[in-house]
């Protein structure tokens, strides 16, 4: 007997799918469900890498992680990395299947209606329940006929589906009802209750809007949840990434670490626990000048490594960089950041680009040469010398996302000595330091997550600019488990009972 599932559909992009869905995954797992997290396609440049080195979406691997399960390629069978010009990177079942522009992934869509079929198939034979995330809006109404995302997957799932609007964008009211006019009868009869997200204030002030609501649609409201601040659970797309707070330093005893904006940054949830840690303030710049005030500078991943770094040199960043590199002034480079720092970047076989050979910004003693090969493997590593981020032989763990292959110049020094790839012992290096020790550049993405990673950069930072944390008197608190977190306020102000009574799942015996 197959598992049944609950689908979240919304509004409109970055209304709270994913966040709602990562919400529900903890809150059936902690009443003993087994449940596995699903979206069928996801558009996004934040990738993850499963355990048997498929790639998926962050968003899914943080909905398994909720679930308390390792991620896997079936929970997020297609995904699409913009490349510009319309055009994606298509990676299907964990691996990438090249390059194509809207027309013809369109018509390739047909194909893949099997693949989410047999995704789906596996994950409701091995669980109690399936929550699965929609994408935009399913009224896009140029998109249904071709549509394999969200009221395709709910008719295939036989998903009992929960519309989700954003309140804080305002217009909350307008986006259900025209969601619903829109939809074919079929379609609406699949949507059970609606959710308003992000809600602040009195719920009794809505209580007319939600009246008319259900009888002008016929479906009631489940939930009004409200909003969550400061919460630690990685964003899934650019829209999110619009909205952080590009603040710069706030006070004397603050770190300010600045990010580069790339046009197609990639992972740019690595910084996000930094983003949380006391006395540090993290914003996304793509203003040169902005370059020397701060006391880190990172170069971010890039999905589109030659056109970024062809951007960092129109926008005068490239020389702010150099300059700042000149002077010993810290940076960090992530991925194609770390290729775009490196002496040359050569792509033969016009992988990412038309230009065979690109030159680099020349601070990292590095060469990158581009492959028809994608390597996607989480990695276990260690600290191959001391630097800000690792003494030598510290324990490290990230994962890789990428085409190119890095190689030092003779005698360069190493970032780290990779031990592990999914699972398997190898002996590798990593990335390159500049000879002051004061460059560093890293393949691995997700290397914030490990708090001795954290730590040991901020007290170096602080240690520049003659820091000293001043003590606290309050005992130390328990870490906060963030899924545990909003799995509660969900619970709070949904109704949990009669969203259970329509999965035909029994209530929770305490």
């Amino acid at each position: 007997m197959l598992a049944p599932t609950l689908m979240i559909q919304g509004t409109a992009s970055s209304v709270g799918k994913s966040i709602l869905t990562t919400a529900l995954c903890r809150m059936f797992a902690n009443d003993g469900l087994r449940v596995l997290p699903f979206k069928s396609q996801n558009m996004a440049l934040n990738a993850f890498v499963t355990p048997e080195g498929g790639e998926i979406g962050r968003a899914q691997a943080v909905q398994a992680e909720a679930c308390r399960v390792p991620p896997h390629v079936d929970m997020n069978p297609i995904l699409l990395k913009p490349e510009g010009d319309a055009r994606s990177q298509v990676v299907v079942l964990g691996k990438a299947m090249g390059s194509l522009g809207a027309v013809d992934y369109h018509a390739y869509k047909p194909q893949l209606k099997g693949v989410i079929a047999g995704c789906l198939e596996r994950l409701r034979s091995q669980c109690d329940l399936v929550v699965i995330e929609g994408a935009g809006s399913p009224a896009e109404i140029n998109l249904r006929p071709r549509d394999i995302v969200n009221m395709h997957v709910a008719h295939a799932a036989d998903a009992r589906v929960l519309l989700a609007g954003d309140i804080d964008r305002g217009g909350v009211f307008a986006a259900l009802v025209g969601t619903m006019e829109l939809l074919e009868p079929e379609d609406r009869a699949r949507i059970v209750g609606f959710v308003i997200n992000k809600f602040r204030g009195d719920v009794a002030l809505l209580q007319s809007g939600l009246d008319f609501l259900e009888a002008r649609t016929g479906v009631p409201t489940l939930g009004v949840i409200p909003h969550v601040p400061a919460l630690r659970i990685a964003d899934e797309d650019s829209v999110s990434l619009d909205r952080r707070d590009r603040r710069r330093r706030g006070g004397a005893l603050e770190i300010d670490i600045a990010v580069v904006r790339l046009p197609r940054i990639s992972n740019y949830d690595d910084f996000a626990p930094l983003e949380h840690e006391p006395g540090v303030a993290v914003r996304f710049i793509d203003d040169a000048r902005e370059v020397d005030s701060a006391d880190l500078v990172i170069v971010p991943g890039s999905k589109s490594t030659v056109s970024d770094l062809a951007w960092l040199r129109r926008n005068r960043i490239a020389e702010a960089l150099a300059g700042r590199a000149s002077r010993g002034a810290p940076i960090l480079a992530v991925c194609g950041g770390c290729q775009m720092l490196g002496g040359a970047i050569d792509d033969p076989g016009g992988i990412e680009s038309s230009e065979t050979r690109v030159h680099g910004l020349g601070v990292l003693p590095i060469t990158t040469r581009f492959g028809p090969e994608k390597r996607t493997a989480q990695v276990r590593a260690r600290g191959a010398r001391a630097t800000f981020l690792a003494e030598a032989g510290a324990a490290v763990t990230g994962y890789e996302i990428h085409m190119g292959r890095v190689s030092r110049d003779p005698g360069a020094p190493a970032s780290f000595v990779v031990q592990a790839r999914n699972g398997a012992v190898d002996d590798d290096l990593d990335g390159a330091v500049n000879a002051s020790g004061t460059v560093v550049g890293t393949m691995l993405h997700g290397i914030f997550e490990g708090a001795e990673v954290r730590a040991r950069l901020l007290a170096y930072l602080r240690d520049l600019r003659g820091i000293v944390p001043a003590p606290s008197d309050a005992p130390a608190r328990p870490p906060v488990d963030e899924y545990d977190r909003i799995a509660d306020v969900v619970r709070q102000h949904l109704d949990v009972p009669r969203v259970r009574a329509l999965l035909g799942i029994a209530p929770v015996q305490f």
